[in-house]
């Protein structure tokens, strides 16, 4: 099995900045892409950004140029700094993780228990 545990949520005003980190565990031989998505109250979970095992990284529109992904292969944890963050940047934050256990399989899915960020003054 294997377990992603997010931390770094919490409230802050309007501009201020977050930092968010993953750290995966368990029975892990590597990991593909790993990455942030988010939930908004009554909305549906939407991608936030992602990062592949070699870097290469893809962010949602909204996000750009405020918001930046990177990861640690060798910790199992990828990160995600969010500066000048704004209302609508408020939700649940989930990192997700494409996971291989063994060398012949290919990756699964693993989800974190989700952070909260609110963003309000």
């Amino acid at each position: 099995q294997v377990q992603l545990v997010e931390s770094g949520g919490g409230l802050v005003q309007p501009g201020e900045s977050l930092r968010l980190s993953c750290a995966a565990s368990g029975s892990i031989f590597s990991i593909n892409d790993m990455g942030w998505y988010r939930q908004a109250p009554e909305k549906q979970r939407e991608l936030v950004a992602t990062i592949t095992s070699a870097g290469s990284t893809v962010y949602r529109f909204s996000v750009k140029g405020r918001f930046t992904i990177s990861r640690d292969n060798a910790k199992n944890t990828v990160y995600l700094q969010m500066n000048s963050l704004k209302p609508e940047d408020t939700a649940v934050y989930y990192c997700n993780a494409q996971v291989r256990s063994t060398w012949y399989s290919a990756g699964y899915p693993y989800w974190g228990q989700g952070t909260q960020v609110t963003v309000s003054s």
